[in-house]
């Protein structure tokens, strides 16, 4: 027995507190662990689905398939259907996905604006024909570009109540000029929306409550 107090529940049975007070290094991802095992009536394994052991195995497991299903998609297409911000967007989806960052709409939304504020930010500065920074290296212009577009992001998910972190990362990717064709930035979208329905699909298979859409609501003060 933990000597933690027990997290507060809502009506549907689930706590509040979006990591594990017992297993803090797990994230919720115990939570998507022991519904699986319990779908999967893996009775042997649901009494060791918070050990740290067993949830790096998941991430490195998850991880894979996450990553590997968009690099094999970018390998069939020839088209860049993987790229760096995938990585932490995966990441949010399995670690905390009841916290609003990871919701279905946070995360397109998020990218969405990522991607047109960097694109903007090339159009602004004259880039947009430009070779990436990594290859010719920075200018002023770039520089302008980087910095722009980071707070066009980061000013307008606030605004539009979308916060998603790793969306930081998907406009600095455009503005430094990685991929800037409208049609690289679609299939970006496109990437995104896939791992977003792989989330839907493990999450809700394990028995989370994760939000087809908008972030869930949660009122502590609820019976």
């Amino acid at each position: 027995m933990s000597d933690l107090p027990e997290r507060p529940v809502n009506k549907h049975g689930w706590g509040y507190s979006r990591i594990d007070a017992e297993h803090p290094i797990g994230g919720e991802m115990s939570d998507i662990l022991k519904g699986l095992f319990a779908r999967l009536r893996l009775s042997s394994l649901e009494q060791h689905y918070a050990r740290v052991p067993v949830l790096a195995i998941f991430s490195f497991i998850n991880g894979c398939i996450s990553i590997g299903i968009m690099s094999i998609l970018a390998l069939i297409t020839s088209s860049p259907f993987i790229f760096p911000s995938l990585g932490p967007t995966a990441f949010l989806f399995f670690y905390t996905p009841r916290a609003p960052s990871a919701s279905p709409r946070n995360t397109i939304i998020g990218h969405a604006i990522g991607v047109l504020a960097g694109y903007l930010s090339l159009v602004l500065t004259g880039l947009t024909a430009a070779g990436p920074a990594l290859s010719v290296g920075m200018s002023w212009p770039r520089v302008i570009a980087a910095a722009l577009s980071l707070g066009l992001t980061a000013g307008l998910m606030v605004l539009f109540k979308s916060p998603h972190p790793p969306a930081g990362a998907t406009t600095l990717i455009v503005s430094l000029g990685i991929l800037t064709k409208p049609p690289q930035l679609i299939l970006l979208m496109i990437a995104v929306g896939l791992l977003t329905l792989q989330a839907i699909a493990i999450n809700r298979l394990a028995g989370i409550p994760y939000p087809l859409w908008n972030p869930i609501k949660e009122d502590p003060n609820s019976p």
